[in-house]
């Protein structure tokens, strides 16, 4: 059963603490960057809770901890590098919009990628969560 809410718990707690960094940083303006991108990474939050856990119960060598290693490392592949660039490209396609002299278009979201800080972040909060889990349900 732990192994099914452990990714909703890593999103929930990964999902308040980028909205109260958010609030900080941008006020009002924080309801908008709910989503990808930001501090800490949600994505990596989830696999790391996850996979830590699956390790802490299943030993740090088995087949599935593995498996979970490689899904975390190609979600944070694709957190760094291919939606990073989504990113960019919306920015670059946001300031070509605003040139634009027709009509326009509601602009395309600019966080979706992350930092390596931003990741790390992630990795830290998941950690901490998957041994705080453990601890709790003794797995």
């Amino acid at each position: 059963m732990l192994y099914f809410i452990a990714p909703f718990i890593g999103w929930f707690v990964s999902g308040i603490i980028k909205f109260i960094i958010n609030y900080i940083r941008f006020g009002e303006e924080a309801k908008k960057r709910i989503g990808n991108g930001g501090f800490p990474s949600t994505h990596t939050t989830i696999m790391t809770t996850t996979t830590l856990l699956i390790g802490l119960a299943e030993g740090f060598l088995s087949p599935i901890f593995g498996l979970a290693v490689a899904v975390t490392y190609i979600i944070i592949i694709d957190a760094t590098g291919l939606r990073m660039h989504v990113g960019k490209h919306a920015y670059i396609l946001n300031r070509l919009e605003r040139t634009n002299k027709g009509e326009t278009t509601e602009a395309l979201r600019e966080s979706m990628g992350h930092t390596k800080v931003e990741i790390l972040g992630g990795l830290i909060l998941g950690t901490i969560l998957a041994f705080t889990l453990n601890i709790i349900f003794k797995v």
